[in-house]
């Protein structure tokens, strides 16, 4: 028989299958079978779940950098003054940006006054950046012009200010509003500088989804806001948007080129670079941390596996006897193994897809529990729990489990193959 029958004939198979569902009392283990099952479909679902919610999390992250803030920036240098200060202004900026938009790969080029400065209403105070841009185009900032939310009109963002939800929280403002913006550095007089005090209709609120940007960021009309940081016909800097944001290092020399000698860039990576190292720190610990975790889910199914073969000590002895090669009992054992991952992958599997799927009714769920501390935008820097379900994690689950699975009960089925028949049966 044994040279007669291909490997995994359907005898293993038939065998392989009255072990896993005999029970207790007829030398069955179907109580470590289902824990073995239960244990490999928790692994593997908390795989796919905490893969989802990481590729979902760097995705939101990284869609919230991208949609409010510039691929490029560009900079120049500066020029000492002969008072000491460093006159870092670009003031024929159109035709820099008129260079730098034609470069391949460039989608747009604004020039922007940016500033820090004070906002007072009705007595409440909050920090603020302010960006002086073209009503053109701040219409072609994404997170800005198609937010999570917004109140106002955005067309009439040249006739005063749009803030950020964050801050109209801190101000208690509203659209209509007239809020007063305070910069140390502003009118200069005989007698020193002065502040500068100007008061500005909140035309327009935005939630960009990005906790930091719709605390602190402001937009002022480019004329306004060069008249109010007294940078009348120049800008501070030039926000460059390209096509593939990914491949902005490819574009950043031509870039650079194109701005001149004196110029600096400064890519999203690089202003981001703190966050994003630290979510692949955290991707690559996280994925070795669970994979230890699916490793002792399939490690029950050694377990199993040893008393099974215990229980089976006679039924193997017969088996040999009647001319079964030590492949064919391997075979047996292994299926029984294998069967139970596969199972417990395919349910997991499932399991973690719909939590991906419905990711928003479970956390909601969870907040309401937790009486809603369960997510803090001011840490995380959104305000949601995304999920993101990829081909490639639900594949890379799968190959770690089965992989697993696999390979462990490759050992107790080979204890079971090798041994002596005579040794089985000689008390029976």
């Amino acid at each position: 028989m044994a040279s007669s029958t291909p490997p995994f004939a359907p005898f293993e198979w038939m065998i392989a299958w009255r072990y896993l569902r005999a029970r207790r009392a007829e030398g069955g283990v179907s109580v470590m079978t289902w824990i073995s099952l239960i244990g490999i479909t928790l692994a593997v679902f908390a795989l796919i779940a905490t893969l989802a919610v990481r590729s979902g999390f760097r995705a939101e992250f990284v869609d919230t950098i991208l949609g409010a803030n510039a691929h490029v920036t560009v900079y120049e240098m500066g020029v000492i003054q002969p008072n000491g200060a460093v006159d870092r202004n670009i003031r024929d900026y159109d035709a820099l940006a008129a260079n730098i938009a034609a470069v391949d790969g460039v989608t747009r080029v604004a020039p922007i006054v940016r500033g820090q400065v004070m906002a007072t209403f009705s007595g409440n105070n909050a920090g603020m950046e302010v960006y002086g841009i073209t009503a053109e185009n701040l219409n072609t900032i994404p997170r800005i012009v198609d937010p999570q939310a917004a109140e106002g009109d955005i067309a009439r963002f040249g006739e005063g200010i749009a803030i950020g939800s964050g801050v109209a929280r801190s101000l208690g403002a509203q659209v209509g509003d007239r809020i007063r913006l305070i910069s140390p550095d502003g009118v200069k007089t005989a007698f020193g500088t002065s502040p500068r005090v100007n008061a500005y209709e909140v035309t327009y609120i935005f939630t960009a989804g990005r906790y930091d940007i719709d605390r602190t960021r402001a937009y002022l009309p480019l004329a306004e806001a060069q008249s109010y940081f007294n940078s009348e016909g120049a800008v501070n800097e030039l926000e460059v948007m390209v096509a593939d944001p990914d491949n902005v290092d490819r574009l950043g020399p031509d870039i650079l080129a194109a701005a001149g000698d004196t110029a600096l860039i400064w890519t999203w990576r690089e202003a981001s670079s703190g966050f994003l190292n630290a979510l692949d720190i955290e991707d690559n610990v996280m994925f070795v941390i669970l994979s230890i975790l699916v490793l002792i889910a399939a490690m029950n199914i050694v377990s199993g596996l040893i008393m099974l073969v215990k229980n089976k000590g006679r039924d193997i002895g017969i088996l040999r006897t009647m001319g079964l090669s030590e492949g064919s009992i391997l075979r047996v054992f292994f299926i029984c193994g294998a069967f139970t991952g596969i199972i417990g992958t395919v349910m997991g599997v499932i399991l973690g897809c719909l939590f991906a799927l419905y990711v928003d009714q479970i956390f909601g769920m969870v907040n309401w529990l937790s009486g809603g501390n369960a997510w803090d935008p001011s840490i995380r820097g959104i305000y949601f729990l995304p999920a993101k379900l990829e081909l490639g994690d639900v594949l890379s689950a799968v190959a770690l489990s089965l992989g697993l699975s696999f390979v462990v009960t490759i050992f107790p089925a080979r204890r079971a193959a090798r041994m002596n028949p005579v040794e089985a049966l000689r008390y029976e």
